[in-house]
C-alpha cells in the first residue's frame, strides 16, 4: 500500500500547520500506532513519533493525581524545547493529535486549531453501526425472522 492510501487523514491534519511556524502534525493511536501525518514529515519519522508519543502521552495520564484527583481525565501535555513545541491532544476514543512548532509560534494559535481539527477529525473517524448482514432469529426458533 503506498503512502497517500494509508494516510487518507493526512490532508486534514495540513490544515493545522497554516498556523505560521507550526512543522508537522500526527494522528496516532494509543498504542502508538500511526494514524496519519501532515505532508511535511516522512512517514518512517512520524511512525517514530507516534510510538514515542504514545509513551508521552501514557505517562501524562499517570501523573493526574499530582495535579488533581487520580481520576481527572487527560486532555493536553505540552513539552517545550529550546527551538520549539510538541503539542499532544486527545482526539477521541484511543487517538491522539499531535504538533510540533518553532520557539516563534502563536500557541494559543495551534491549541484552537488542534482543537477545531479534533472536531472534525471525530465526525470523520466516525462511522454509523453496521447492519447485521444475517437476520436475527425470531424468538423461540433458530430460524431468522
Amino acid at each position: 500500500m503506498n503512502d497517500h492510501m494509508a494516510n487518507e487523514l493526512g490532508w486534514m491534519l495540513d490544515e493545522v500547520l497554516k498556523v505560521p511556524e507550526a512543522r508537522h502534525a500526527i494522528l496516532l493511536s494509543a498504542d502508538g500506532m500511526l494514524r496519519a501525518h501532515s505532508q511535511g514529515i516522512a512517514r518512517d519519522e512520524a511512525e517514530r513519533q507516534a510510538a514515542a508519543l504514545s509513551g508521552l502521552q501514557s505517562i501524562s495520564r499517570s501523573t493526574a493525581e499530582f495535579c488533581a484527583q487520580e481520576s481527572s481525565p487527560w486532555q493536553q501535555t505540552l513539552v517545550e524545547f529550546v527551538d520549539g513545541y510538541v503539542f499532544l491532544v486527545a482526539a477521541g476514543a484511543g487517538a491522539y493529535l499531535a504538533v510540533s512548532a518553532t520557539q516563534n509560534v502563536d500557541m494559543e494559535a495551534v491549541t484552537y486549531g488542534m482543537h477545531k481539527l479534533v472536531d472534525r477529525l471525530g465526525k470523520e473517524l466516525t462511522s454509523p453501526p453496521r447492519q447485521d448482514a444475517v437476520p436475527a432469529a425470531r424468538p423461540g426458533t433458530s430460524r431468522p425472522a
